[in-house]
């Protein structure tokens, strides 16, 4: 049972419409899959058609419980959405979670919280999926903390590559701290646009730099993963024949056949 975290510290990368997709793709493939939605901004929230304005609990609250009371074990149950679409269950996000980097601070083991909430719901799904914040603040340090591997979007941009750096020696020094089996699974270059030679140059570096952990699937420039947001649903689902979300189901199942091996 994986939990993936889905980091990149950079806004605007795809990261959110990654993990919506990634995960909304696993449970179509018949998989029981958790989306965690560790973002104050709450997009993958709103991505997948939950409406913040009546949740009654949320990551927040989770944070909230543990901070107060360690043992509290049925903390993140009370907060997961079942069956927000067939197959897929959600821990929501609202803008209170931006409040949780204060809360963990003054905490004992306040970098582990995540892991500790998640733990026990490991059992009941066959992947977790993270939606981390676009920062390397206490709530990226505990999605990464929690995560058995990374899921890395790469926008196909000039200075991709340099921007990863202080991601890459964050989730060093996490590895030798404090989760020692972290590693990135997989470099998915996002915003890809083959027309272009910077699109190329990037795809090319990538591969240099990370080698097999870049993926095969690469996620096309697509006004149709742009616009199913707006609809509250994945791009898979919402515009199932579109580039991008063809290119989502390769990932998917490229991600299966991988994890299969393993």
């Amino acid at each position: 049972m994986p939990i993936w975290g889905v980091v990149n510290q950079k806004g605007g990368v795809g990261k959110t419409t990654t993990s919506v997709n990634l995960a909304a793709g696993l449970a179509a493939e018949g998989k029981r899959v958790l989306l965690v939605d560790a973002d104050p901004q709450g997009n993958a929230t709103t991505g997948i058609g939950v409406d913040k304005s009546n949740l009654e609990a949320g990551l927040y609250d989770v944070f909230d419980a543990l901070v107060a009371d360690p043992d509290a074990s049925t903390a993140a149950s009370g907060a997961v959405l079942p069956q927000v679409m067939p197959g897929l269950d959600l821990i929501p996000a609202t803008l209170d979670l931006a409040g949780a980097e204060p809360l963990l601070a003054g905490a004992v083991g306040k970098e582990m919280i995540l892991r500790d909430a998640l733990e026990p719901l490991r059992a009941r799904y066959d992947w977790i999926i993270i939606d981390a914040p676009p920062s390397l603040g206490l709530l990226t340090i505990n999605v990464l903390a929690a995560s058995d591997a990374l899921l890395v979007p790469l926008q196909c941009e000039f200075y991709a590559l340099e921007g990863l750096s202080h991601l890459v020696q964050t989730i060093s020094l996490v590895k030798r701290r404090i989760n020692p089996s972290l590693h990135i699974a997989k470099v998915v270059l996002t915003m890809h646009d083959d027309r272009t030679n910077l699109s190329r140059q990037v795809a090319e570096d990538a591969r240099e730099h990370f080698g097999s952990q870049v993926s095969q699937a690469v996620i096309p420039r697509n006004v149709r993963l742009s616009e199913a947001p707006g609809f509250g649903q994945p791009a898979i689902q919402l515009f199932p024949e579109s580039r991008g979300a063809l290119a989502y189901k390769s990932l998917v199942k490229e991600v299966l056949s991988e994890c299969a091996v393993l």
